[in-house]
């Protein structure tokens, strides 16, 4: 037998307090890229959504009072769940941005073949898209990149408050909406490679029509490639800049789903 002052209201109170933020923050750590990442132990993952559970809940608007086993109660679960997945699918469009990029410079200089198994992912990868994985992971991570983050994500809580509203279908299309921006900044960003690379593609099909007895494959496949190295080695001087914008492009979305 309980105590009386243990009451199953407040017992209620207590879960829905903690555990409707619980489920919000542990689906955006689920999510997201460096914390969701099959390098993060699940174990981790739900001790870190704890003990973030314990320290934000005091600082969040009070939580509706309604039964835990009431269809209402359902809806605002699923809410938050949608809440965490939306924010953190924003920022792992980011890192696929730049994966995208890099498979798209590989194809055309002729490294697509050259692919090994991403360890966060689980999943074979071009070798410049790891190259360019690891080159933007370190640059979030240097730039405190995860904490401006979690700060977005935690504004979530007075933006979005936790009830029955939450995204709603104007939310979902602009995560639909955001697959294409994910797509043309890619390739924003790999057109300056690939057109060097299309340009040396050219000029040997040019050089092949005057001298056909010239063997294109043995010849222009290594020239092709050390033009594309080379361009990746110019294009990477403006690295920082690009990564600076597009994460500026990524947090502005991300407050901008909140409203």
């Amino acid at each position: 037998m309980l105590p009386t002052e243990l009451g199953a209201d407040l017992i209620g109170q207590w879960v829905g307090q903690h555990l409707w933020p619980l489920f919000r923050i542990a689906s955006f750590l689920m999510v997201i890229p460096i914390f969701g990442t099959q390098l993060v132990p699940a174990r981790v993952r739900l001790g870190l959504a704890l003990l973030m559970t314990i320290i934000v809940v005091p600082m969040i608007p009070p939580v509706p009072q309604i039964d835990a086993l009431s269809a209402d109660a359902v809806v605002i679960t699923l809410q938050q769940i949608l809440i965490g997945v939306g924010l953190g699918f924003a920022l792992t469009a980011l890192w696929q941005l730049f994966v995208i990029a890099g498979q798209m410079i590989a194809m055309q200089m002729g490294l697509g073949f050259a692919s090994m198994v991403d360890p966060a992912n689980g999943v074979n990868v071009a070798v410049l898209a790891q190259i360019y994985t690891i080159t933007i992971t370190l640059l979030f991570l240097a730039m405190n990149g995860h904490l401006v983050a979690f700060e977005v994500f935690i504004e979530s809580f007075r933006t979005l408050p936790i009830g029955l509203e939450g995204l709603g279908q104007a939310g979902v299309w602009q995560l639909a909406h955001r697959i294409s921006w994910m797509f043309v900044s890619a390739m924003l960003m790999a057109l300056p490679a690939v057109t060097a690379v299309l340009i040396v593609s050219i000029s040997f099909g040019v050089m092949t029509r005057a001298a056909p007895q010239m063997n294109i494959f043995a010849l222009g496949f290594p020239i092709g490639l050390i033009f594309g190295l080379f361009a990746i080695w110019v294009l990477h001087a403006n690295f920082l800049p690009h990564f600076e914008v597009y994460a500026r492009q990524t947090f502005d979305f991300m407050r901008e789903l909140q409203r």
